[in-house]
Protein backbone atom coordinates (compact mmCIF):
# COMPACT_ATOMS: atom_id res chain seq x y z
CA UNK A 1 0.00 0.00 0.00
CA UNK A 2 3.03 2.34 0.73
CA UNK A 3 4.62 1.91 -2.42
CA UNK A 4 1.21 2.94 -4.31
CA UNK A 5 0.96 5.67 -1.90
CA UNK A 6 4.81 6.99 -3.13
CA UNK A 7 4.29 6.66 -6.94
CA UNK A 8 1.00 8.32 -6.74
CA UNK A 9 3.01 11.50 -4.83
CA UNK A 10 5.61 10.29 -7.54
CA UNK A 11 4.14 11.32 -10.42
CA UNK A 12 1.71 13.73 -9.11
CA UNK A 13 5.58 15.94 -8.28
CA UNK A 14 6.52 14.93 -11.85
CA UNK A 15 3.44 16.63 -13.37
CA UNK A 16 3.46 19.72 -11.71
CA UNK A 17 7.15 20.30 -12.52
CA UNK A 18 6.27 19.33 -16.60
CA UNK A 19 3.37 22.01 -16.21
CA UNK A 20 5.66 24.51 -14.69
CA UNK A 21 8.83 23.70 -16.91
CA UNK A 22 6.39 23.38 -19.92
CA UNK A 23 4.46 26.55 -19.27
CA UNK A 24 7.02 29.14 -18.48
CA UNK A 25 8.22 30.93 -21.80
CA UNK A 26 11.79 32.09 -21.96
CA UNK A 27 12.27 35.91 -21.85
CA UNK A 28 15.44 36.06 -23.67
CA UNK A 29 18.32 34.66 -25.72
CA UNK A 30 21.69 33.99 -24.58
CA UNK A 31 22.67 36.35 -27.31
CA UNK A 32 21.76 39.18 -28.96
CA UNK A 33 19.65 37.81 -31.33
CA UNK A 34 16.86 39.36 -33.93
CA UNK A 35 13.40 39.28 -33.25
CA UNK A 36 11.15 38.28 -35.47
CA UNK A 37 13.67 36.34 -37.65
CA UNK A 38 11.68 35.77 -40.85
CA UNK A 39 11.19 38.03 -43.76
CA UNK A 40 10.60 38.01 -47.24
CA UNK A 41 13.37 38.58 -49.92
CA UNK A 42 13.01 42.30 -51.91
CA UNK A 43 10.42 43.47 -48.59
CA UNK A 44 11.36 45.30 -45.68
CA UNK A 45 12.04 44.42 -42.01
CA UNK A 46 10.87 46.00 -39.26
CA UNK A 47 12.15 43.89 -36.18
CA UNK A 48 14.34 44.23 -32.83
CA UNK A 49 17.97 43.58 -31.94
CA UNK A 50 17.37 41.89 -28.66
CA UNK A 51 20.44 42.14 -26.42
CA UNK A 52 20.13 40.35 -23.28
CA UNK A 53 23.27 41.52 -20.45
CA UNK A 54 25.31 38.55 -19.94
CA UNK A 55 27.53 40.59 -16.71
CA UNK A 56 27.27 40.58 -13.55
CA UNK A 57 29.11 43.25 -12.94
CA UNK A 58 28.39 45.54 -15.67
CA UNK A 59 26.03 46.50 -17.56
CA UNK A 60 25.96 47.22 -21.31
CA UNK A 61 26.23 51.25 -22.41
CA UNK A 62 26.74 50.59 -26.50
CA UNK A 63 25.01 48.50 -29.09
CA UNK A 64 27.31 48.27 -32.97
CA UNK A 65 25.28 46.89 -35.69
CA UNK A 66 27.29 46.27 -38.78
CA UNK A 67 25.17 45.97 -41.98
CA UNK A 68 26.07 44.29 -45.35
CA UNK A 69 27.55 46.02 -48.05
CA UNK A 70 27.79 43.39 -51.02
CA UNK A 71 23.74 43.15 -50.58
CA UNK A 72 23.48 46.86 -49.47
CA UNK A 73 20.38 48.40 -47.42
CA UNK A 74 18.99 51.35 -48.74
CA UNK A 75 16.78 52.43 -46.00
CA UNK A 76 17.44 52.47 -41.85
CA UNK A 77 15.08 53.54 -39.70
CA UNK A 78 15.42 53.50 -35.95
CA UNK A 79 13.24 53.99 -33.30
CA UNK A 80 13.64 56.88 -30.97
CA UNK A 81 14.37 55.37 -27.22
CA UNK A 82 14.39 57.14 -23.96
CA UNK A 83 18.00 56.83 -22.72
CA UNK A 84 19.97 55.78 -26.10
CA UNK A 85 21.09 57.81 -29.06
CA UNK A 86 20.84 55.84 -32.21
CA UNK A 87 23.20 56.78 -35.50
CA UNK A 88 22.53 55.07 -38.67
CA UNK A 89 25.77 56.32 -40.77
CA UNK A 90 25.77 56.34 -44.67
CA UNK A 91 28.65 56.11 -46.71
CA UNK A 92 29.82 55.51 -50.77
CA UNK A 93 30.39 51.32 -51.85
CA UNK A 94 33.53 50.13 -53.25
CA UNK A 95 31.33 49.29 -56.46
CA UNK A 96 28.04 50.40 -57.27
CA UNK A 97 25.08 48.11 -57.11
CA UNK A 98 22.25 47.26 -58.49
CA UNK A 99 18.15 47.31 -56.27
CA UNK A 100 15.11 46.81 -58.38
CA UNK A 101 16.68 48.25 -60.92
CA UNK A 102 18.28 51.26 -60.18
CA UNK A 103 22.06 51.51 -59.66
CA UNK A 104 23.26 52.40 -55.67
CA UNK A 105 26.30 54.15 -55.21
CA UNK A 106 25.71 54.66 -51.06
CA UNK A 107 23.96 52.93 -49.01
CA UNK A 108 24.17 52.41 -44.88
CA UNK A 109 26.61 50.79 -43.12
CA UNK A 110 26.30 50.27 -39.49
CA UNK A 111 23.52 51.38 -36.49
CA UNK A 112 25.22 52.43 -33.27
CA UNK A 113 22.91 52.92 -30.10
CA UNK A 114 25.17 54.43 -27.53
CA UNK A 115 23.58 55.06 -23.62
CA UNK A 116 23.41 58.55 -22.44
CA UNK A 117 24.92 58.94 -18.79
CA UNK A 118 23.53 56.70 -16.03
CA UNK A 119 21.59 54.74 -18.39
CA UNK A 120 22.99 51.54 -19.46
CA UNK A 121 21.32 47.36 -19.88
CA UNK A 122 21.76 46.14 -15.88
CA UNK A 123 22.14 42.87 -14.48
CA UNK A 124 19.81 40.41 -15.30
CA UNK A 125 18.10 42.93 -17.70
CA UNK A 126 17.55 42.82 -21.89
CA UNK A 127 16.90 45.63 -23.84
CA UNK A 128 15.49 45.60 -27.63
CA UNK A 129 16.16 48.08 -29.96
CA UNK A 130 13.43 48.41 -32.81
CA UNK A 131 14.82 49.30 -36.51
CA UNK A 132 13.18 48.98 -40.08
CA UNK A 133 15.95 47.91 -43.07
CA UNK A 134 14.93 47.30 -46.53
CA UNK A 135 15.31 46.51 -49.65
CA UNK A 136 15.83 43.07 -48.60
CA UNK A 137 18.17 41.02 -50.71
CA UNK A 138 17.43 38.14 -52.52
CA UNK A 139 19.52 35.91 -50.29
CA UNK A 140 18.45 33.21 -47.88
CA UNK A 141 20.31 34.51 -45.07
CA UNK A 142 20.93 38.52 -44.10
CA UNK A 143 23.55 38.31 -41.26
CA UNK A 144 23.91 41.31 -39.14
CA UNK A 145 27.48 41.53 -36.93
CA UNK A 146 26.79 43.10 -33.53
CA UNK A 147 29.46 44.29 -30.86
CA UNK A 148 27.91 44.55 -27.56
CA UNK A 149 30.02 46.49 -25.39
CA UNK A 150 30.17 46.94 -21.41
CA UNK A 151 30.99 49.67 -19.31
CA UNK A 152 33.88 48.50 -17.80
CA UNK A 153 35.31 48.70 -21.31
CA UNK A 154 34.51 44.63 -22.56
CA UNK A 155 33.63 44.35 -25.88
CA UNK A 156 31.68 41.04 -27.17
CA UNK A 157 31.68 40.49 -31.02
CA UNK A 158 28.67 38.47 -31.86
CA UNK A 159 29.98 38.29 -35.86
CA UNK A 160 30.21 34.29 -36.46
CA UNK A 161 27.78 32.42 -39.23
CA UNK A 162 26.31 29.24 -38.62
CA UNK A 163 28.47 25.88 -38.93
CA UNK A 164 28.74 24.26 -42.21
CA UNK A 165 26.88 21.39 -39.99
CA UNK A 166 24.14 23.60 -38.95
CA UNK A 167 25.75 24.01 -34.88
CA UNK A 168 25.48 27.43 -33.41
CA UNK A 169 28.81 29.15 -32.84
CA UNK A 170 30.17 30.06 -29.58
CA UNK A 171 29.07 33.89 -30.77
CA UNK A 172 26.53 34.02 -33.45
CA UNK A 173 25.92 36.97 -35.38
CA UNK A 174 21.72 38.12 -35.32
CA UNK A 175 20.65 36.60 -38.58
CA UNK A 176 17.59 36.98 -40.82
CA UNK A 177 15.80 34.47 -42.54
CA UNK A 178 14.49 35.32 -46.37
CA UNK A 179 12.48 33.46 -47.64
CA UNK A 180 11.46 33.91 -51.88
CA UNK A 181 8.84 36.16 -52.54
CA UNK A 182 5.24 34.60 -53.64
CA UNK A 183 2.94 35.93 -56.06
CA UNK A 184 0.80 38.61 -55.24
CA UNK A 185 3.67 39.72 -52.11
CA UNK A 186 3.55 43.29 -52.18
CA UNK A 187 6.97 43.05 -50.27
CA UNK A 188 5.96 45.51 -47.46
CA UNK A 189 5.11 42.52 -45.11
CA UNK A 190 7.64 39.52 -43.56
CA UNK A 191 6.86 36.39 -44.27
CA UNK A 192 3.34 36.67 -42.05
CA UNK A 193 5.23 38.13 -38.88
CA UNK A 194 5.81 41.82 -40.02
CA UNK A 195 3.98 45.28 -39.89
CA UNK A 196 4.54 48.23 -41.93
CA UNK A 197 8.13 49.44 -41.60
CA UNK A 198 6.91 52.61 -39.53
CA UNK A 199 5.13 51.25 -37.00
CA UNK A 200 6.54 50.28 -33.95
CA UNK A 201 3.56 49.84 -31.79
CA UNK A 202 2.48 46.56 -34.37
CA UNK A 203 5.69 45.44 -34.20
CA UNK A 204 5.32 45.45 -30.21
CA UNK A 205 1.93 43.74 -30.69
CA UNK A 206 3.01 40.71 -33.22
CA UNK A 207 5.64 40.07 -30.79
CA UNK A 208 3.62 40.23 -27.81
CA UNK A 209 1.33 37.91 -30.17
CA UNK A 210 3.55 35.41 -30.97
CA UNK A 211 5.52 35.29 -27.37
CA UNK A 212 1.57 34.64 -26.36
CA UNK A 213 0.90 31.62 -28.81
CA UNK A 214 4.45 30.08 -27.78
CA UNK A 215 3.22 30.43 -23.99
CA UNK A 216 -0.46 28.86 -24.71
CA UNK A 217 0.94 25.92 -26.75
CA UNK A 218 3.83 24.86 -24.22
CA UNK A 219 1.14 25.83 -21.41
CA UNK A 220 -1.07 22.97 -23.05
CA UNK A 221 1.42 20.43 -23.71
CA UNK A 222 2.12 21.00 -19.87
CA UNK A 223 -1.39 19.85 -18.74
CA UNK A 224 -1.67 17.07 -20.86
CA UNK A 225 1.57 15.78 -18.77
CA UNK A 226 0.07 16.81 -15.62
CA UNK A 227 -3.11 15.18 -16.60
CA UNK A 228 -1.42 11.92 -17.70
CA UNK A 229 0.59 11.75 -14.03
CA UNK A 230 -3.19 12.38 -12.79
CA UNK A 231 -4.41 9.14 -14.50
CA UNK A 232 -1.47 7.45 -13.45
CA UNK A 233 -2.06 8.56 -9.83
CA UNK A 234 -5.96 7.68 -9.71
CA UNK A 235 -5.48 4.15 -11.50
CA UNK A 236 -2.53 3.19 -8.96
CA UNK A 237 -5.17 4.34 -6.28
CA UNK A 238 -8.10 2.25 -7.84
CA UNK A 239 -6.03 -0.99 -8.17
CA UNK A 240 -4.63 -0.80 -4.53
CA UNK A 241 -8.20 -0.57 -3.38
CA UNK A 242 -9.06 -3.15 -5.55
CA UNK A 243 -6.30 -5.48 -3.72
CA UNK A 244 -7.81 -4.42 -0.26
Amino acid sequence: MSTNRFGVRTLAVLAVAGIAVLGTPTIASAHVSAQPAEFTQGGRATFAFRVPNERDNAGTTKIEVTLPQDTPLTSVRTKPMAGWKAEAVKGKLDKPVTIAGKEVTEAFKTITWTAEPGVKIGVNEYQEFFVALGTLPEKDTLLLPTKQTYENGEVVDWSQAPGADGKEPEHPAPALKLAPKKAGDDGHGGHGTTPAANSSTDTHQASAAGSDKTARYLGGAGLAVGALGLGFGVGAILRSRRKA
